[in-house]
């Protein structure tokens, strides 16, 4: 984590303009995220030794409710919204030509330079253990399943690449903008389940996350501020969803279930849609209150310090989870039947353990999160010769890093000699192509953008 010093620092310069409320609600939706992984993680062993990582929803079904509540993800990207709009004007204000790349390079600096040294450590790590002959009871599942959390950040990199036009419309049509999003999800779940359309489940992914991203933009123009708004919101996001599970092909669950033909999370659905507008509204209700949290100085600091390691410790999570899982059977220490009263007695060890490994990988990884210190002999901004910013050259690399990480996620680390694939939408793509295309994305990005602020 940053230093007490500069923790102490940040939090004494803050300005009073600051939603500190904001901040919060990123810390404690991805929080909220890293323990549900921790806690759902039902690890067995088959009788030939080798590990499976099931879901605790599946074991104990009547626990998907909960998934109404602590599937928070929507409103993270709810907050990435309302940062996105006062990043972009901000941007817009200052830059005497287009804004587009520096916005997508300021934006994403803290999200892919941390992505990509998690995918070059696993990346290496997965080959070398594939050259070496090394194997493991949870080495393929592992080399699978921490590349998925990367869906997210693929997410996020769309919602980045598409701030500046979604936000035109915003502007021009306020609600209208983001009840057209909302229809045209609810359009695509048309098409899917009765019309049978191929492939058009796909367009969710942008339809649904676009539209909670659309939200923040309501936020942070002040029209979720009068308490009625947000409490309908709620309300209609809460009710429309539970219509849609009880009378629709919708299953209870708001995160995705194995073996499950139908999931609310991947393609989103529009009950996902509705989730999402429940959840949004909920935490606009409690602003009052959360605000004033924050407003204490020891809550502000730890706020400020878990915000400044967030992304590092969102990727490595699971690593953690399964570098412990993995130490627990080479010491050939029981695993319980999961939900059993001995897996729940032991979960809070687990979870516990968890988080100190988690805590070492982002000692490790911090650095790299951190924005780059300015140098002092650097050239003043007002002496440095212009630099031409091109925003095709930026839109070419946050798409092929928004398709590179996306791909990853699906593919994982597995089989990297073998030519593992996965289908990304109606595309077969492998790991190795799927790193480059992330890799050539994120340097035409930095390339596109000025180093320097203006």
């Amino acid at each position: 984590m940053p230093s007490n010093t500069r923790v102490r620092d940040l939090a004494a310069a803050t300005p009073t303009t600051r939603d500190r409320y904001i901040d919060l609600l990123r810390v404690a939706s991805l929080g909220t995220v890293v323990l549900g992984h921790w806690l759902m993680a039902a690890v067995t062993v088959d009788a030939d030794g080798s590990a499976k990582v099931g879901n605790l929803l599946a074991v104990e079904p009547g626990l998907q409710l909960l998934t109404w509540v602590l599937q928070i993800m929507p409103v993270f990207f709810f907050v990435g919204g309302f940062s996105h709009a006062l990043s972009y004007r901000s941007l817009a204000r200052k830059a005497d030509g287009p804004a587009y790349a520096a916005f997508l390079r300021a934006r994403l600096q803290r999200l892919l330079r941390p992505t990509m040294v998690f995918i070059a450590v696993w990346g290496a790590g997965a080959l070398a253990v594939q050259l070496l002959g090394g194997d493991g009871p949870l080495t393929d599942v592992a080399a699978r399943l921490v590349a998925q959390p990367l869906w997210f950040i693929g997410i996020y990199l769309a919602m980045v690449a598409f701030t500046p036009p979604l936000l035109r419309l915003h502007e021009r049509y306020g609600w209208g903008a983001f009840a057209a999003l909302a229809a045209a999800a609810a359009g695509v779940d048309v098409l899917r389940f009765a019309a049978g359309v191929p492939f058009v489940e796909f367009l969710n992914f942008a339809f649904v996350w676009l539209a909670v991203h659309q939200l923040g933009f309501l936020r942070a123009d002040g029209r979720l501020g009068a308490p009625a708004v947000p409490a309908a919101l709620a309300v209609a996001g809460l009710a429309s969803a539970a219509v849609l599970v009880v009378f629709g092909p919708y299953p209870l669950s708001m995160v995705g279930m194995p073996g499950e033909k139908i999931s609310n999370m991947s393609p989103p659905t529009a009950a996902l849609l509705c989730h999402a507008m429940w959840l949004v509204g909920a935490v606009e209700l409690l602003r009052g209150p959360g605000t004033r949290l924050v407003t204490r100085p020891r809550v502000w600091r730890a706020v400020i310090a878990a915000n400044g390691v967030a992304m590092t410790a969102f990727l490595w999570h699971l690593t953690a989870m399964l570098g412990v899982y993995g130490v627990l059977l080479a010491l050939d220490v029981p695993l319980p039947a999961p939900a059993s009263a001995a897996w729940w007695a032991q979960a809070p060890l687990r979870i516990a353990a968890a988080a100190v490994v988690t805590a070492v990988l982002v000692t490790l990884f911090r650095t790299v999160e951190q924005p780059p210190a300015k140098s002092p002999t650097a050239q003043p901004a007002a002496t440095r010769p212009a630099r031409r910013v091109s925003g095709p050259v930026a839109a070419l690399g946050v798409t092929l890093a928004l398709f590179g990480v996306l791909g990853l996620s699906m593919v994982g680390f597995g089989g990297l000699l073998e030519g593992h694939t996965a289908l990304l939408v109606a595309v077969r793509v492998t790991a190795p192509a799927a790193v480059v295309m992330a890799a050539v994305g994120w340097l035409l990005v930095e390339a596109a953008a000025p180093r320097h602020p203006r």
